[in-house]
């Protein structure tokens, strides 16, 4: 089985090895296929910044990003969630890294301090500023994700944003000047309106949407009517074990809150949290 090996300070200027080709949000896919050989005369030609992202197979693998997506015979461009459902674990962190360091660099080209022009440096993730000296690094935006429990039930909610039908836990970023706890009993309140407490920290998950690090909590339901925030959440319910809708991927940290208490209540193997 192919394992992403990954490596920040990897040179971009391997030869041969992989290429992963990716543009504003989406990348370019030929069939199931979102790896294309350096060499394939498809994307061969493509002029656009170059950043290395590790090893897969033992070959090297270089993300390509563009200003525009162009039209490519055979190939269609596509956003990171679809690929999310279609993709072998390994290969989805692969691509997450690649969606996050596309972004971060393409949002860093100009110096925010100053406006000039930025240059990657050698041997380490940063773009840095001739002119002022500011170095830009990737940063991730840490965010709480809750499962609130009671008895055998689990409060559940779907955003606009999900697929249908649907449901996950609850989640939320992180506000300046604020602890993760502190955010797991806002986001809760705003998001559907109800209290909580007894707060157990479970594990995290980085999240390549666009950049989370996801802090993973089970709580216990404390009091209050569900009332879901609106253009937020379009739907919240209780929901018993035996009985649940359509989850998350298996391998996403909300899906491993509710099986784990699944696990706990009525029993069965353990899940594991994919590194």
């Amino acid at each position: 089985m192919s394992v992403w090996q990954p490596a920040w300070f990897q040179t971009a200027q391997s030869s041969g090895g992989w290429l992963v080709v990716h543009s504003g949000q989406a990348f370019l896919t030929a069939g199931a296929d979102v790896l294309f050989a350096s060499d394939d005369p498809r994307v061969q030609g493509f002029a656009g910044e170059r950043h290395g992202l590790g090893q897969w197979q033992a070959q090297p693998v270089t993300l390509l990003e563009l200003d525009t997506p162009p039209d490519i015979e055979g190939c269609v461009w596509q956003p990171l969630r679809p690929l999310m459902l279609q993709s072998p674990h390994a290969l989805f962190k692969l691509l997450g890294y690649a969606n996050q360091i596309g972004t971060w660099a393409r949002q860093h080209r100009f110096c925010g301090q100053c406006g000039t022009r930025t240059f990657a440096l050698d041997g380490q993730r940063g773009l840095k500023c001739p002119n002022c000296q500011l170095t830009q690094y990737p940063r991730l935006s840490p965010s709480m994700i809750a499962l609130i429990t009671r008895g055998d039930e689990v409060l559940l909610a779907r955003s606009p944003r999900f697929a249908p039908g649907v449901f996950s836990t609850l989640a939320g970023f992180v506000e300046p000047g604020e602890s993760a706890e502190a955010c797991v009993h806002r986001e809760i309140m705003e998001e559907v309106g109800v209290s909580v407490t007894n707060l157990r920290y479970q594990g995290s998950q980085n999240w390549p949407y666009p950049h989370s690090l996801m802090l993973g909590y089970h709580v216990d339901y404390l009091s209050g009517d569900i009332r879901c925030q609106p253009d937020e959440i379009e739907d919240a319910r209780w929901f018993h074990l035996r009985e649940l809708p359509t989850l998350p991927p298996a391998f996403s940290i909300s899906r491993f809150l509710i099986d784990r208490y699944r696990v706990e209540r009525l029993g069965g193997a353990e899940p594991v949290l994919p590194d």
